[in-house]
């Protein structure tokens, strides 16, 4: 029988393992600017030669203030690509909302976002884990902060039917990744089954069929 000690020691062992896979791994040196033309394949991008650095590489000329056009859910998400990013375990992104827009139910499987609101109102909110599926939603104006945590299924509407709204996003992954929950379920490739998804959404097969020919359109560029 193990002893206490090594159990013990077992179990802070797993704690910490878990804690460094929990979001990207920390840097070993001051920066890891991404060489997005080398031929090695990492976890990220391999680190560009540091004598071929500039401050370009951590810089980005992104507009970020200039309007968006949005798609028929009436969202659009800017994700910012800088070089300097890679290894550090942060992105940011604006999100356009049209009237009445939404940021479609999804999740980032790599990151925590925290999200500010820019202009515009915003209701907003996440779903909890099985088996309770608890929603924490909030209406959102301008100034507001509100954080969506890592893997679970959130969204944000613009409720206005006459203005559009603005956001910034920082994500905790250089990243992030983004899985549209409608997009993934009925416009994957090939498709899931209609016999399987009609039995999970205890619906008819023609209506699974009707679901799959839509256009399942991207809104995150």
């Amino acid at each position: 029988m193990a002893s206490p000690s090594f159990c013990l020691f077992a179990a802070l062992l797993a704690l910490v393992s878990w804690q460094a896979i929990a979001s990207d791994p920390s840097p070993l040196q001051d920066f890891c600017v991404a060489d997005k033309h080398s031929p090695v394949l990492v976890n990220g991008f391999a680190c560009l030669d540091p004598k071929y650095v500039t401050a370009d590489h951590f810089f980005k000329a992104a507009m970020l203030d200039t309007p968006r056009k949005t798609n028929k859910v009436g969202s659009n998400v800017t994700l910012i690509n800088i070089p300097g990013l890679n290894t550090l375990g942060i992105s940011i992104a604006r999100i356009d909302y049209a009237p009445l827009g939404q940021n479609p139910p999804h999740t980032h499987p790599r990151a925590t976002e925290i999200l500010t609101v820019l202009e515009g109102i915003l209701h907003v909110g996440f779903v909890t884990s099985n088996p309770n599926n608890t929603l924490f939603s909030k209406v959102l104006n301008k100034g507001d902060v509100f954080v969506f945590p890592v893997g679970l299924i959130h969204f944000q509407f613009n409720p206005n039917p006459h203005q559009p709204a603005v956001a910034i996003a920082a994500l905790s992954s250089q990243n992030p990744g983004a899985i549209t929950i409608a997009n993934a379920v009925f416009g994957s490739k090939p498709p899931i089954s209609d016999e399987v998804l009609a039995k999970a959404f205890q619906v008819e097969k023609g209506t699974i069929d009707w679901l799959q020919a839509q256009f399942w359109e991207n809104n995150h560029y």
